[in-house]
């Protein structure tokens, strides 16, 4: 009898790990939806003490066996915590504006500011906005799909939420490569986006930040 249960468990999961093998995250919705209306959650709890699944955070899980590259963290990071787009450090990494990955996977969000520290990665959020909601583009990097900000819109959103960021040598202590920076960043860009924050402060230190970055 311990044994057909055992079977009848690992048929389970082969079932839903067949249904839902185009999703990278999933939540209990999902396994509703795709696999089985009648599922009992005990079952999760069963899967994680055998390590088939990762609980990442309440209602979010991922199978435990695929690859975790900064592309399905991404993903995850957009998914578990929604709206929401990666930016702020992890964007400036991403396009190789400062030196080294950060420790958390940053993004913006119009929901509350709030960091889950899970098993797989920490991931923060900062609240922005409603009309900042704007400014990302949609990425697709081996069928991992995502929302990370432009390059413009990640260093706005960074001067804007980071208010203690205000002189030259704040601007030295975020090691951006003003090389990188000149090449990468449309000046026109990002002083469209600058206007749709309306936000006098902000601009001051863009401009001062444009001067320091032609001089460094």
């Amino acid at each position: 009898m311990l044994y057909l249960t055992l079977i009848r468990n690992i048929m389970k999961y082969i079932e839903l790990r067949e249904k839902l093998k185009d999703l990278t995250v999933f939540s209990i919705k999902d396994i509703e939806k795709s696999a089985d209306k009648r599922f009992h959650r005990r079952r999760l709890n069963e899967w994680q003490d055998k390590n088939y699944i990762k609980k990442i955070i309440k209602g979010y899980y991922i199978f435990s066996d695929p690859k975790l590259d900064d592309n399905v963290l991404y993903e995850i990071a957009n998914k578990i915590y929604n709206p929401s787009y990666i930016s702020l450090e992890t964007a400036l990494s991403y396009y190789g504006l400062i030196p080294e990955s950060v420790y958390a996977l940053t993004s913006v969000s119009t929901r509350k500011t709030i960091t889950f520290n899970t098993s797989i990665a920490v991931f923060s959020y900062r609240k922005i906005r409603d009309d900042l909601f704007f400014g990302y583009i949609i990425e697709n990097h081996d069928k991992k799909v995502y929302k990370i900000a432009s390059p413009e819109k990640a260093i706005l959103d960074l001067l804007y939420l980071k208010t203690d960021i205000r002189s030259y040598s704040d601007f030295e202590s975020l090691r951006i490569n003003p090389g990188n920076f000149i090449e990468t960043i449309g000046r026109e860009k990002l002083f469209n986006y600058l206007k749709l924050y309306n936000n006098k402060r902000l601009t001051s230190v863009i401009n001062d930040f444009w001067e320091y970055i032609n001089h460094a």
